[in-house]
């Protein structure tokens, strides 16, 4: 096995961008694709123009497969950025691959949210440990923080936690990420980390359904959705803390209070489009109700993972007896108990209750 050779297993904006950047450090970048059209835009063209529309000049050393083995096969550091809905499939199929089988590969997962088990919703890197090999259990690495894709392949400044329970292996990836444009930090609360990486993004459809009424109503503005973040982050915290986060700084470090303010504020952000969406579009109005709604995500055009981390948390929160307001607020209008519009004053009236 070659040293700092790659694979990427999800060739979407975040995968791309990162196989990106791996391979103009010269590292040799293999990334799977579950598309066709996508692995051949990105070997003969040099761009993903269906998810990474713009950024063209991808380096000769980033190569795209569309078998999920050879993607991981022989590699030094595999890197998982399947969306969750569809992580667990697809991982299943690389589990006979040698080097994973006898754990000589580190891996990474940059994939935010839940996945949904016969047990109930889980956070990702606890759900594959018991689906690798047992080499794998506490040393797996989770790397998020305020960094849209769109942004990090054009070379913008972008901070990342890379967290893990093997305080190695989390440098080892801190290392291989680094660069003059991105700067990688380490980290031992993984527990913390992801629920800050998937709960952002259903405070984010929040601020995107407040951001909506700005222009609509007279008494949403920037005061508002300040009032927002800060509801919102204590809630992440409640929650994290809840299901076993391990260092209360995560929650205010770029990982927290960092990657929840880009999320709902950023022009690339899907889950503030989502929000927004749901007041000028009214694009949930077809659908019965949440489960509905993850059903037919892909009609959608983008993919809200909010919409999946709020059944989720709302879940896991009634699960542990918690308050979530804003979690709650945003579960009853994704699963059309209430109208999103009349459902705006209680919102309001959640975020100032979540604040006092």
């Amino acid at each position: 096995m070659e040293k700092n050779t790659v694979g990427v297993l999800g060739a979407g904006a975040w995968g791309t961008a990162l196989g990106k950047v791996l391979s103009e450090k010269g590292f040799p970048v293999q990334i799977w694709s579950f598309e066709q059209e996508v692995a051949d835009d990105i070997n003969h063209s040099h761009q993903n123009s269906k998810y990474l529309p713009g950024v063209s000049g991808l380096s000769a050393n980033l190569t795209a497969v569309t078998d999920i083995r050879e993607a991981a096969n022989e590699k030094e550091f595999v890197i998982i950025a399947i969306p969750s809905l569809f992580i667990l499939s697809s991982i299943k199929n690389i589990l006979t691959v040698p080097n994973i089988m006898e754990g000589r590969s580190l891996i990474g997962i940059v994939t935010k949210g839940f996945i949904t088990t016969s047990s109930g919703p889980r956070l990702i890197a606890a759900t594959l440990e018991d689906y690798l090999p047992g080499f794998y259990k506490n040393n797996l690495v989770y790397i998020a923080g305020p960094s849209h894709a769109e942004e990090v392949s054009r070379g913008k400044l972008t901070g990342l936690i890379s967290a893990s329970a093997n305080a190695k292996n989390s440098i080892r990836f801190r290392e291989l990420l680094s660069s003059q444009l991105l700067m990688v930090y380490s980290s031992l609360d993984i527990v913390g980390v992801q629920v800050c990486a998937a709960m952002k993004n259903v405070i984010a459809v929040a601020f995107g359904i407040l951001d909506a009424l700005k222009d609509l109503t007279p008494f949403v503005g920037d005061n508002t959705e300040s009032l927002l973040l800060a509801a919102g982050l204590s809630e992440i915290q409640t929650f994290g803390q809840a299901i076993g986060a391990t260092h209360a700084e995560t929650f205010s470090s770029i990982a927290g209070v960092g990657d929840l303010d880009v999320t709902c504020r950023s022009q690339w952000g899907r889950n503030r489009r989502f929000g927004r969406e749901i007041i000028l579009k009214k694009i949930i109005e077809k659908y019965k109700n949440i489960d509905d709604v993850i059903s037919h995500i892909n009609e959608i055009g983008y993919l809200p993972e909010g919409a999946v981390a709020c059944k989720a948390v709302q879940a896991l929160a009634a699960e542990k007896g918690l308050k979530l307001t804003i979690t709650h607020s945003v579960y009853r209008i994704l699963n059309r108990e209430v109208d999103p519009m009349t459902m705006v004053g209680e919102l309001v009236k959640d975020v100032v209750q979540a604040t006092a």
